[in-house]
Order: structure tokens, then C-alpha cells, then sequence
């Protein structure tokens, strides 16, 4: 038979969800990718025969699947400490890997935050030395450096970009062939692997299949253990409010209800008040070690 609009209505594309979670084992996941496809097909539709303008929005109003959420596996100090031994600091390849790793860490910012970062984006010969990364919805935030990502970003920025006019240039970069290119998140967790596979003899708190965000997740979790403030950590990663920030890191009910204390005797029952305020910057310098 011929298909036309008809086929694609909501009906018929829940009774397709149900066959594909019931005949074919799908899973939820599966489900929203193919969801995903066909409503992308169907918007195609639309744009070049108004007939599919209405199926194309009985499908955008198709609710997903439900899928469970996948915890991040937590890096402890250790882990994170023998997988920053793994690069051999004395090849440019190994040079570049660990230079990259110690600001993934260092500064939790995420991956795709550190592969679109500029060199103009960096300042380092200052008294207080920071980058600027553009997070989600584009928005710009500075993230402080400490001294031994400086040290490294100085050695890097001088062997890795001499000239002036890579003002604009990216920080990492992969090459073949002699021509450079951006280089891919998948790269990355590519690399990371190899290393944990090497570091995982050493320390077994490594995990095999790590990924890049492991890095962000374990740096956020040990600033909260430090006692670094629930509000300061969720300015550095970049999330739009506190609540995220405890979801994110798994806090328990006794931790929320400690954080959420502290941000009371604090007066900061408004996170957007406090990173406004020169205090709360302040605070957040010092802690950092970057104002005495």
C-alpha cells in the first residue's frame, strides 16, 4: 500500500513505540532515537507539502520513553592521580594529553567547554589567571586556574602556540597529515581509555571504560568534600541553580539539608545575588587560592 499523511498519525505512531518495546525488544533509548528520526522525516514533510504540517505536530507531541538515569561512576583522588601519571610528559603527544586532562580536571568544565577553547579566551600572566568558557545557551563564564595549570598552560602556549596570531586559534588540536583539526570529544575519551587501561593495574579505583565527564563530576565532588560552598561549585559548573548541582552530584538528604545551612548563614537564599556581589567572588578567590 501506499503511504500518505494518514500513517504518521499519533496513533499510529504509539501503537509503533509499543511494537517496537514488545516484538522487537527495544529499549526506551531506542525508541526516542527512532522517535527522534521520524519526527525529523516528518518535519522534512511538512517544510515541502503542507498535507504533513499536522502529523508532523501530533508526532512533536508524542511524549519519549521514560529512560532510567545512568549514574556517574565517582573517581576517587587516587584514580584520578594515577591516570594524570600515565602521559609521557616527554613526547609532545604525551605533553599535550596531560596538559589537556589536568585543566579537564582542574577546572570541571566540560569536555566540549575545553575543545572550543580559545587562546584568546586564556589569561595567564596576571595576578589572578582564569579562562573563559562558553558553556550551554552560549553563556560565558570565567573559571579561576590554579598555579600548576598555569605552570603547564605557560609550557604548552609557548611550544604548542608561539605566534601571536593564534589569537583566535584553538588550545587542542589534533593533526594528520600535517594539517590541524578540531579535536572530537571522541578523541578524547578514545585516549582516556588507553591511559585507564594502563592506570587501572596501578590503582583499581580506575575504571576501564571512562570517559571524559568522569573528570568533571570527580573534581565537583572533591571541592564539595573539601567544603568548598554548594553555591560556588554550582557557579563553576556552570548550572542554572543550586538544585541541579545536588542532583548532579547524588547529595544525600543529611548533605542537601548541611548545604542548604550553610548557604542560610551565609545570607545567600539567592544564588544570583551572591555571584553579583564582590563578596561572594571574593570568597571564592580565597578558597582558590588566588586572593590572599
Amino acid at each position: 500500500e501506499t503511504l500518505n499523511a494518514d500513517c504518521f498519525c499519533k496513533k499510529n505512531i504509539e501503537e509503533w513505540i509499543v511494537w517496537m518495546k514488545k516484538v522487537r525488544n527495544c529499549s526506551p533509548a531506542t525508541c526516542n532515537v527512532r522517535l527522534s528520526a521520524l519526527r525529523a522525516f516528518l518535519k522534512y514533510l511538512s517544510d515541502n507539502d503542507i498535507s504533513f504540517v499536522s502529523v508532523f505536530l501530533q508526532a512533536e507531541n508524542v511524549p519519549n520513553e521514560k529512560t532510567p538515569k545512568r549514574k556517574v561512576i565517582g573517581l576517587s583522588k587516587l584514580a584520578v592521580d594515577t591516570l594524570l601519571s600515565m602521559p609521557n610528559q616527554r613526547t609532545a603527544i604525551g605533553f599535550r594529553d596531560y596538559t589537556l586532562l589536568l585543566l579537564l580536571y582542574s577546572t570541571a568544565v566540560r569536555i566540549n567547554e575545553l575543545l572550543t577553547l580559545k587562546i584568546c579566551n586564556i589569561t595567564i600572566d596576571c595576578a589572578k589567571p582564569h579562562i573563559i568558557v562558553i558553556g550551554k545557551g552560549r553563556k560565558r563564564r570565567p573559571i579561576p586556574l590554579l598555579a600548576k595549570p598555569v605552570q603547564y598552560l605557560k609550557k604548552y602556549l609557548t611550544e604548542y602556540h608561539p605566534n601571536p596570531g593564534d589569537a583566535e586559534a584553538l588550545l587542542f588540536s589534533s593533526k594528520s597529515r600535517g594539517i590541524y583539526t578540531p579535536m572530537s570529544a571522541e578523541n578524547v575519551n578514545k585516549m582516556l581509555k588507553r591511559y585507564a587501561k594502563m592506570a587501572h593495574g596501578k590503582c583499581s579505583d580506575v575504571p576501564l571504560d571512562i570517559h571524559a565527564h568522569q573528570f568533571r563530576h570527580a573534581k565537583a565532588s572533591h571541592w564539595l568534600e573539601n567544603g568548598m560552598n554548594i553555591a560556588q561549585i554550582s557557579y563553576l559548573l556552570g548550572h542554572e541553580n543550586i538544585q541541579t548541582t545536588m542532583v548532579y552530584l547524588d547529595i544525600t538528604t543529611e548533605q542537601e539539608e548541611k548545604a542548604l545551612e550553610t548557604l542560610e548563614d551565609e545570607n545567600q537564599r539567592c544564588v544570583g545575588k551572591k555571584w553579583k556581589s564582590a563578596k561572594g567572588k571574593m570568597e571564592l578567590e580565597v578558597f582558590l587560592g588566588l586572593h590572599k
